[in-house]
């Protein structure tokens, strides 16, 4: 397997210090080695996954402006810190942000953690003004209607830095984005609602690249692949899983694990050489394809890339960008489906799956490898990894086309061990309690018109997707532990009046 998920530690954040030139040489260089300490303190914390850079003091319009740019042009920066240290005129900062086209975020904060009571004077004063410098700043912010996170903490607070890092995380799902191309084999399921969508709009929204090839230019791939690469494949396979009995080299069913294998070569080379990192297909259009993608869909999606079953490329962004956006802690980002519910009172559950198409990367146990029956598209008998997601918090999260806008839904849910075996439903699933309650929790997502595939996520909490939605400009509604569907209910419709009103 090959991984396509981020080192975020190959990215970079710039902090940018403002001040001005009043204060002097002697001030300005306290102000240039105190914020290098703010800055050694967020590196060394171990909270924010990328590379914090820091940046001269900026004392000026044309300097500010300028730092701007070069950081919007930089491909390796994918957000920027700001902090006045000092007293900086916000009207200086107007062109720059106007110019910014990277996620920000707004530290507030000072050098000293603590007041030297004993010692305080007004040469202290003069050097530490962040508590009245970042408001004049803020106020500029506000003004020009910049979206932002504002932090408010000393550097050393772990919570500082903890909020810092995830809203790194969520900037690298902004830099992802921009970038992300999606390659769909056919179009979404015929007469569904909600995995259509206007992919123009996706592409101005959040730069994602949408497009269509014919599932047989796969097919062409998938009968040319070498048996060298299948036989390579089987080794991977057979170290990395419990692979049922009939699968086996000396199996009875062999070559079906065998064009399974030639599937994911020719789905893989396909996505590297067209560089796209998400995909879809449809049991409705496989062409001369034997089996449906199941086990090669699974092993892409574990390796960080997007998939939407049926067409579905808004779901496939989603899982692509939690992937990105979770790089580096355990666990991982899949497709998944509400499919059927346990409604024992007090004991309700979903069981989330789907036809075959679930991430293993969603469980820390060895995935068992089989074949069964699909009963549905008519084609052979797909292979398949089946597991059950790990016990534990996590995300589900769908993106839809609401016609004037693009609407994010997340349902913080806490995953649970499989209550009792599954012996006849041989697929990659999950099975949770939504929060704060089933029946709050089903009542409020219907409300929202949210889709029935969703993004799990079990390495990324919601503050993530919040931040992401903020720099993002895209409407959010969070389904948490807090959550009342009356004032869920409100909410849906304050939203409605502030987007008609053309709010962003």
């Amino acid at each position: 397997m090959t991984s396509i998920v981020p080192n975020l530690a190959e990215y970079e954040v710039w902090f940018l210090t403002g001040s001005q030139s009043l204060y002097g040489d002697e001030v300005l260089a306290q102000v240039a080695e105190q914020s290098h300490e703010v800055v050694d303190l967020l590196k060394n914390s171990g909270d924010i996954p990328v590379t914090i850079v820091w940046k001269p003091v900026l004392i000026s319009r044309d300097s500010i402006l300028e730092a701007m740019v070069e950081a919007s042009a930089d491909p390796k920066v994918i957000g920027v810190i700001t902090w006045m240290h000092t007293f900086s005129p916000a009207k200086m900062w107007i062109a720059g942000l106007n110019a910014l086209t990277k996620p920000l975020l707004h530290l507030h904060t000072q050098a000293n953690r603590e007041l030297p009571w004993d010692t305080i004077d007004f040469d202290f004063m003069n050097l530490n003004q962040a508590a009245h410098g970042d408001r004049e700043y803020a106020y500029i912010e506000t003004r020009l209607n910049v979206p932002r996170v504002t932090v408010v903490g000393h550097a050393s607070s772990r919570e500082v830095t903890q909020r810092i890092g995830t809203w790194s995380r969520a900037a690298a799902g902004i830099a992802a984005a921009k970038t992300l191309k999606v390659a769909r084999f056919g179009d979404n399921m015929r007469y569904v609602a909600v995995t259509e969508g206007d992919k123009t709009e996706a592409e101005v929204v959040l730069g994602a690249q949408i497009n269509t090839w014919g599932v047989n230019e796969l097919v062409e791939r998938v009968n040319a692949v070498e048996d060298s690469a299948i036989d390579a494949l089987i080794e991977e396979y057979l170290a990395s899983y419990d692979v049922a009995p009939e699968l086996l080299p000396d199996g009875e069913r062999h070559e079906s694990l065998r064009y399974a294998a030639a599937i994911e070569a020719a789905l893989r080379g396909f996505l590297e050489e067209g560089g796209f990192t998400a995909f879809t297909d449809t049991f409705e259009d496989l062409g001369e394809l034997r089996q449906l993608p199941g086990l090669a869909v699974q092993r892409l999606m574990a390796d960080g890339y997007g998939f939407g079953a049926e067409g579905d490329w808004k779901t496939a962004i989603l899982v692509r960008l939690c992937a990105v956006m979770g790089a580096g802690l355990p666990g991982g980002a899949s497709l998944m489906e509400d499919y059927t519910y346990h409604l024992v009172p007090g004991q309700e559950l979903s069981l989330g799956a789907h036809m075959l198409e679930v991430s293993p990367s969603l469980s820390s146990k060895k995935a068992r490898l089989e074949i069964h029956p699909l009963g549905i598209g008519g084609k052979e008998d797909p292979v398949r990894l089946v597991f059950t997601a790990d016990a534990g918090p996590a995300i589900v999260v769908a993106l839809s086309d609401m016609r004037d806008r693009f609407r994010l839904v997340v349902n913080e849910v806490d995953n649970v061990d499989l209550p009792a075996p599954m012996p006849h439903l041989p697929v990659g699933h999950a099975v949770w309690k939504p929060r704060p309650d089933f029946n709050t929790a089903v009542a409020a997502w219907l409300q929202t018109g949210g889709a029935h595939h969703t993004a799990m996520s079990n390495q990324i909490d919601s503050q993530v997707i919040k931040d992401f939605a903020r720099m993002a400009g895209i409407e959010l509604l969070v389904i948490d532990a807090d959550t009342k569907v009356e004032d869920f209910d409100k909410q849906i419709r304050w939203n409605q009046a502030y987007y008609a009103m053309g709010g962003r």
